[in-house]
């Protein structure tokens, strides 16, 4: 009889989220539809299983004011925006990376700086971090320290400091559209730029229309909350996938090129 395979774990969580607050059986899936295959244990099956505040909840900024835009927010996911104005959008994409690798394998954390500096959490937890003087980044000594979600925290926040849309845009590699899995990222590097996730895709057996999740934050740092389709209100939180003659993906608060998407190994 084969191994019974973990339930995904949210590490940030003190209890075990409750089914009907997943993500995926709060978002029905768009009708005649159907969620595209993902692997037990894999990022995107982590994403469906996401837990998120109840029905309703506003999302709020780092500093506890609201959100300006309510009307483009479906649901709130239940993780905390931190207490200052870092987690913002491409800070999130990575903040929900780190988590699942986190309650995978932490070995594996690393984010690339948009200097290119290559800043791994084994590295942080063995005593070194980084500073940062002038243009440049050099390693720089700290106490070593045991692998808890504590000391994932600490490593977050001068990475979300130093990294951004630009070096993350650097990280994935480039995925056509209509072959997107839940945990791609739509990402436009720049100042401005904007990063969205992939949270789920569902799609029409019949037809072949795929359809998306999006998972965002964005400026100032707030919750991370899953988009309203507000220019399709009848798709609810869903995104159809437009065909490949388009050269724009449209979200509520960012215009993508098609060619913006990509996928982190």
């Amino acid at each position: 009889m084969p191994p019974t395979l973990a339930a995904p774990v949210y590490p940030w969580l003190t209890t075990r989220p409750a089914p009907a607050q997943r993500l995926a059986q709060r978002i029905a899936v768009p009708p005649g539809c159907q969620r595209v295959p993902v692997a037990a244990g894999s990022w995107g099956e982590w994403l469906r299983g996401l837990p998120l505040k109840p029905a309703g909840t506003p999302a709020r900024l780092f500093n506890g004011r609201l959100k300006d835009n309510q009307a483009v927010v479906a649901a709130v996911l239940d993780i905390d925006p931190g207490t200052t104005d870092l987690q913002q959008c491409a800070d999130a994409v990575m903040r929900l990376r780190a988590e699942y690798l986190f309650s995978v394998n932490p070995d594996k954390i690393h984010f690339h700086l948009t200097t290119g500096y290559d800043a791994w959490f084994s590295d942080y937890l063995a005593g070194t971090t980084f500073r940062v003087q002038g243009e440049r980044v050099y390693p720089a000594p700290k106490p070593a320290e045991a692998a808890t979600h504590a000391a994932l925290g600490r490593y977050l926040l001068p990475v979300f400091g130093y990294a951004g849309t630009r070096s993350l845009s650097r990280e994935v590699q480039p995925v056509p559209l209509a072959q997107a899995q839940p945990g791609d990222v739509l990402v436009h590097g720049g100042n401005p730029g904007h990063a969205v996730l992939v949270a789920d895709v569902a799609e029409n057996p019949r037809t072949g229309q795929r359809y998306f999740l999006l998972l965002q934050s964005y400026m100032p740092a707030q919750n991370i909350h899953l988009l309203r389709n507000v220019g399709q209100p009848a798709l609810g939180a869903w995104f159809a996938v437009p065909g490949p003659q388009a050269t724009e993906f449209d979200t509520p608060e960012w215009t993508f090129a098609s060619t913006e998407l990509g996928r982190l190994e």
